[in-house]
């Protein structure tokens, strides 16, 4: 198993990363949550990393925490959800949120990632609430924090963006220049460079 990778920021290759380590590039597939927390390019980097083995490939998924990898790692115990969609519900939102959504029952917070319905939701917060309990959140713990900017105008204009075709680490990256305290809409057209 690989558990981590110290190297250099070699590349940016569209939602994921590549590490050079030694002279090896190693592809890391990311969260948009992790690639937001990544220096630039040429800079020395540590990733935490998954390793999914599969009959015709080895894919590795990097994160900026350990809290980050261990939910991306319950979201693969649940069935039918693979890596992609486990990476796009830590692209969504911090990995705290999601939590707070688990132990919550919050099926329309968990219903917002792209690529899970309502029903998707409820398995995750059937087979995830107690296990979610267990990474430091305790029981009972309400949702304050899912009204905090990762799920305020910004965050449903990222959904927005995705939904539109771009990818996770291109829609962080238009959003960054926006002005965040205005409706969803504007936010919106600013990213897309029309008039807010």
């Amino acid at each position: 198993m690989i558990e981590r990778l110290t190297g250099v920021l070699a590349a940016i290759a569209g939602e994921a990363v590549v590490v050079d380590v030694g002279g090896v590039g190693f592809l890391v597939e990311v969260s948009a949550v992790t690639f937001r927390d990544l220096p630039p390019v040429g800079a020395p980097v540590m990733v935490l990393t998954h390793l999914q083995v599969r009959e015709d490939a080895l894919q590795l998924y990097g994160f900026s925490t350990d809290e980050e990898r261990e939910l991306f790692r319950l979201f693969l115990g649940v069935s039918k959800i693979g890596p992609k969609l486990a990476l796009a519900a830590l692209s969504s939102r911090r990995p705290v949120d999601l939590k707070r959504a688990l132990v919550a029952g919050d099926v329309a917070v968990l219903s917002t990632i792209p690529g899970i319905g309502r029903k998707t939701a409820e398995r995750l917060i059937l087979e995830l609430k107690d296990k979610v309990g267990d990474l430091g959140l305790p029981p009972g713990s309400t949702v304050p924090g899912l009204t905090a900017p990762d799920d305020g105008p910004l965050s449903l204009a990222r959904a927005a963006l995705v939904e539109l075709g771009f990818g996770a680490a291109e829609a962080d990256k238009l959003l960054a220049r926006v002005e965040p305290d205005q409706p969803v809409e504007a936010i919106i057209r600013q990213a897309l460079g029309g008039k807010a």
